[in-house]
């Protein structure tokens, strides 16, 4: 997605108040809620997706039913706490306004401004997030998928300060490996292999982030010695010997806009982050499937969980006694997953809505 300017924001914001126009143009129908209420008070701690979830019957739909167009915006639109979403349900739209008198006319329609509003002082700080934020920050920058041989040529520590077993921090590491015109570094050790459930084949690893190092004193050419000196800025978990360095990468945009894939896609839950068998709303999931398969940042996949395999023995077996049929049954919709970060052939997932625990090999496919 691109960044856009002032006045791309105006239109942006006057084409999202322009409401159901887009709806009909959505590959899934968005359709509102039986119950939907007039209007919702936005208050802090609102997420877009709560809010639309009061509205629509698939809150991620957002996007379409308030007239984004994901090739065009880069950032949510500024809805701060203390607006008022109003529900046109003459028009079938959503509006947004803000409150002229805090006691009173809050029901009533004819008391809210209803032209968006751009604003130019604290420009998103408190903006409404789409997604809970703090749920899925350690992961944007942390937490690590290590995909094929990109360990390779990682730098890596090879002696402690004092020689002591672990480091903590302002302690000194002594690494050995490219820097590559870097000066901070997040340490990390490989974990458990992550295997494909459908394949049974390693397809990456999770790896463990440990904290991160500063450098002090890079190795001069020439100096007889090819060691850079590192101090320990921030200490996670224990770090020590052996453990590889890894380039601190920018902190990416954190707001999002949900959508389907752009293609097809079926994939399967590999892991749950922490290593706990089952997962619930909030929680981190990752899956087999990543931006070679069509996957981006914002996708919207629906979770399953796998139908049992069953002997069917109400089958006539036939005047032979055949064996009892074995059938598949449906695979039931537990809830909804939110991709937040991509690899080539694993991503990263924050589960929205659930109604029962996911479980490793759970599916996670495109909308329907």
């Amino acid at each position: 997605m691109k960044n856009f300017s002032t006045v791309g924001t105006r239109l942006v914001l006057a084409a999202l108040f322009s409401g159901a126009a887009a709806v009909s143009a959505a590959p899934l129908k968005c359709e509102f809620r039986a119950d939907a209420p007039d209007q919702h008070l936005v208050v802090k701690g609102d997420t877009l997706w709560d809010i639309s979830g009061k509205f629509l019957d698939l809150p991620w739909c957002w996007p379409t039913v308030w007239g984004m167009n994901r090739d065009e915006i880069a950032n949510p639109h500024w809805i701060y706490p203390g607006q008022i979403i109003w529900f046109d349900r003459a028009a079938g739209r959503l509006r947004l306004g803000n409150r002229i008198d805090a006691n009173s006319g809050v029901n009533d329609p004819s008391r809210l401004r209803l032209q968006p509003q751009l604003r130019t002082e604290g420009l998103g700080k408190d903006a409404v997030t789409s997604i809970p934020a703090g749920a899925i920050e350690p992961f944007l920058t942390q937490p690590l998928i290590i995909e094929d041989d990109e360990l390779k040529g990682a730098p890596r520590v090879i002696a402690t300060q004092e020689g002591r077993v672990f480091l903590g921090k302002d302690d000194k590491a002594y690494v050995r490996g490219e820097l590559n015109g870097h000066t901070s570094f997040q340490v990390f050790r490989p974990g458990k292999p992550l295997k494909d459930p459908v394949t049974k084949q390693v397809i990456g690893h999770e790896a463990f982030y440990l904290g991160t190092l500063k450098l002090q004193t890079e190795a001069k050419p020439g100096s007889g010695s090819d060691v850079h000196t590192f101090t320990v800025a921030s200490a996670k978990e224990e770090m020590g010997k052996g453990d590889q360095l890894r380039a601190v990468p920018p902190m990416p945009m954190q707001n999002y806009v949900p959508h389907p894939p752009e293609q097809k896609v079926a994939s399967r839950v590999v892991a749950i982050y922490g290593g706990v068998t089952h997962a619930g709303q909030n929680q981190v999931v990752s899956i087999n499937r990543g931006k070679l398969d069509g996957l981006d940042v914002g996708s919207v996949l629906q979770l399953y969980h796998a139908g049992r395999t069953v002997s069917d023995s109400t089958a006539d077996k036939g005047w032979l006694g055949m064996r009892e049929q074995q059938v598949k049954l449906p695979d039931e919709e537990v809830g909804s997953l939110f991709i937040f970060r991509v690899f080539k052939h694993i991503s990263y997932g924050l589960i929205m809505q659930v109604s029962a625990p996911v479980e490793v090999g759970d599916v996670a496919k495109s909308p329907e």
